[in-house]
């Protein structure tokens, strides 16, 4: 993954052929023109416990357009660190039965939330 600058407060990330462009909202000095760092990280956690319903739900042959992820995020006063994260899944009324547990058990399988549990050791050089 390579970071560079585009200029104001664009910082952007070139991985796997994607690009992901990142700013800073209007009261910290950006223009608001893509997520800030922490909104993405953020939504590495929704997306990857979607990822891995979606995936629970393909094998079944589920469908998954009436299935929401909604996650809410308790920051710190002081830090304004994310203190608690809640992701809740909501499914619609025919989601069969018997895999409405384990369909939680299968977001909980998201390897974001898993390396935030078991973090890894940060090098700055």
């Amino acid at each position: 993954m390579e970071i560079y600058f585009e200029g104001g407060k664009i910082i952007t990330a070139a991985t796997n052929g994607h690009i992901i462009r990142t700013d800073q909202p209007l009261d910290n000095g950006g223009k608001n023109s893509a997520p800030c760092p922490v909104d993405l990280y953020l939504a590495s956690i929704g997306t990857c416990a979607g990822a891995y319903v979606k995936s629970f739900c393909d094998k079944r042959n589920i469908p998954t357009d009436k299935i929401k992820l909604h996650q809410t995020t308790i920051f710190d006063s002081e830090t304004d660190l994310p203190t608690e994260i809640t992701l809740e899944v909501t499914l619609p009324d025919d989601f069969p039965e018997k895999y409405r547990s384990s369909i939680l058990c299968a977001a909980e399988l998201c390897k974001v939330k898993k390396s935030i549990l078991n973090p890894p050791v940060f090098k700055i050089v």
